[in-house]
């Protein structure tokens, strides 16, 4: 879904596939104003049977501002209302990681460093 700000084109890529019970969306590029709309959306559109498991794959992201905290957070909320499970993927040195901790909701979003960790 390619999004212009201004004249520089901004893509967030966002793969889908399943690894074990979870539903992984390994999304990249820049996660903010422009693009969160998508990530909500994708994570709206998911249907698995029964509970979902979803882990979003954050590797790929370079760049979080507060409106992509606020789709994770968004995520995080619809998920758990369907009864599932919503973890991150992120390596603590991520730039997804050092925003959790600054704005203390580390405690409140599981987080695994690799997707390995899932299993």
């Amino acid at each position: 879904m390619p999004i212009t700000k201004g004249a520089v084109l901004v893509e967030l890529v966002i793969e889908g596939r399943t690894l074990g019970t979870w539903s992984v969306l390994a999304v990249s590029g820049e996660l903010d104003l422009a693009t969160a709309p998508g990530l909500r959306e994708r994570v709206g559109e998911m249907a698995p049977d029964g509970p979902p498991k979803i882990a979003l794959d954050l590797t790929g992201v370079g760049f979080v501002d507060s409106s992509g905290l606020g789709a994770i957070v968004a995520c995080l909320k619809h998920v758990r209302q369907l009864g599932g499970d919503l973890v991150l993927v992120a390596p603590d040195t991520s730039a997804v990681a050092k925003l959790l901790s600054l704005t203390g909701l580390e405690p409140s979003i599981a987080r695994v460093g690799t997707v390995d960790d899932l299993l």
